[in-house]
């Protein structure tokens, strides 16, 4: 492990003048620790910790160089200042010394400090190893039961590092593992979001998950962990044929919302099958109404494809389909495919979802509600969205083509 790699943390590398920074200070946590394993990454995150002023200092810095500024914790003393392609965030010492506010912290190779200004590396747990060997180990068991949430990080860091967890942490996650209901859902959820994001996140959600992190939030999810572990293989086998069905599985379920439709698709197999249970699970983690309404319609048109052959679907079910699922149908063809439907299958639908002028997927309008009420003298009513209901799936059964016929049709159907 070389120190030499900690040259990417260089003074010169920041955003703001040296000379603002009291003495000592330095630099700990991820930052740290990426710099020695070499993650590259465009975005420059600095954790300092100082021994005292930090918000008056972070709120000093923010000021002379006109960037964003937050305090994170008053309690904790931490605040956070946001420049263009940097974050930096300043907290006081935990304790009365370095030494004292390493030995808080959650797993070694995060507790590794540096002193940018003479190099210096303080290394108390031999985590240079660790990091040298691929572990993630606690610091002390005390600190895992006072945030709970660190059992949970082990995992997510697990993935996003591609280390392993030291058995005795194992141990200690297991036993300590009811205590995660006491964090604040939002503060889960969050932790799982990193997760399902992570092409090996599913692999550690399920040994989360086996480890009784899960047990209060996914029930039944035990019942599930194959096909789970079968999304991002779906995902990527759909991907090669389709690219657009790719990059949609990619995006955020709304603009607002991060959650990628990829995530939907395995959220959707980690809660009940059951549409009520599931969206008392997905409350239960605070996920937003798009996210839960996402999952729920993956959920039900799960329940529609196992119901027929998708080969022997009439166009009406088809049109009834791809209006319920909607956007949302991305996710739906994944969990098909990871639940063992074949691709082949699935294909004809996916043919139709990418065609924006595909009358089943996309039906679009050949006449108005008021264009029926006009023609037929009829009464505004929930019947005039039936009857164009109808139309559209005449239409896409190639059975009418102009706004004429559909008129005819409606007034059929009113005789009928």
């Amino acid at each position: 492990m070389s120190i030499n790699s900690l040259s990417a943390l260089s003074p010169e590398n920041w955003p703001f003048d040296r000379e603002m920074l009291p003495q000592p200070v330095y630099l700990v946590g991820g930052s740290v620790r990426d710099a020695l394993l070499k993650r590259k990454s465009d975005y420059l995150d600095l954790d300092f910790i100082i021994l005292d002023q930090a918000v008056n200092i972070a709120r000093s810095i923010a000021k002379q160089y006109q960037a964003g500024f937050v305090v994170l914790d008053a309690k904790r003393k931490i605040a956070r200042v946001v420049f263009q392609g940097t974050t930096v965030d300043f907290a006081e010492i935990e304790g009365n010394s370095l030494e004292e506010d390493l030995w808080r912290r959650d797993f070694t190779i995060n507790a590794i400090a540096y002193n940018p200004f003479n190099d210096e590396v303080i290394d108390l747990f031999n985590a240079l190893k660790d990091l040298q060997d691929g572990i993630i180990r606690m610091v002390k068991s005390a600190n895992l039961r006072d945030d709970p949430l660190r059992l949970l990080r082990a995992y997510r860091q697990a993935a996003q590092l591609d280390f392993i967890i030291s058995p005795e942490t194992q141990t200690v996650i297991r036993e300590f593992a009811p205590l995660l209901t006491q964090v604040a859902a939002e503060r889960v959820q969050t932790e799982l979001g990193y997760l399902l994001s992570h092409p090996q996140g599913m692999f550690w959600i399920e040994k989360a998950g086996k480890d009784g992190l899960f047990s209060s939030y996914f029930p039944t999810a035990g019942e599930n962990w194959e096909i789970a572990k079968q999304v991002d293989i779906a995902a990527e086998e759909l991907g090669k044929n389709w690219s657009q069905l790719k990059d949609e599985l990619a995006r955020g379920v709304r603009d607002t919302v991060k959650t990628s439709l990829l995530a939907i698709a395995k959220l959707a197999i980690l809660v009940n099958s059951d549409p009520e249970k599931a969206e008392v699970e997905l409350m239960g983690l605070k996920y937003s109404n798009a996210e839960i309404r996402s999952t729920i319609g993956v959920i039900k048109g799960l329940a529609k494809l196992s119901e027929i052959e998708i080969s022997q679907m009439s166009v009406r079910q088809q049109y009834f389909l791809f209006q319920e699922i909607g956007k949302n149908f991305p996710a739906l063809a994944v969990v098909a495919v990871a639940k063992g439907i074949s691709r082949e299958k699935i294909d004809c639908l996916i043919q139709r979802y990418i065609n924006p002028e595909d009358p089943v997927a996309h039906p679009t309008l050949l006449l108005k509600g008021n264009d029926l009420i006009a023609a037929l003298k009829l009464p505004k009513g929930p019947i005039i969205g039936q009857l164009l209901t109808e139309i559209q799936i005449a239409r896409a059964e190639e059975k009418i083509f102009t706004k004429a016929e559909a008129i005819q049709l409606a007034e059929k159907l009113i005789q009928s």
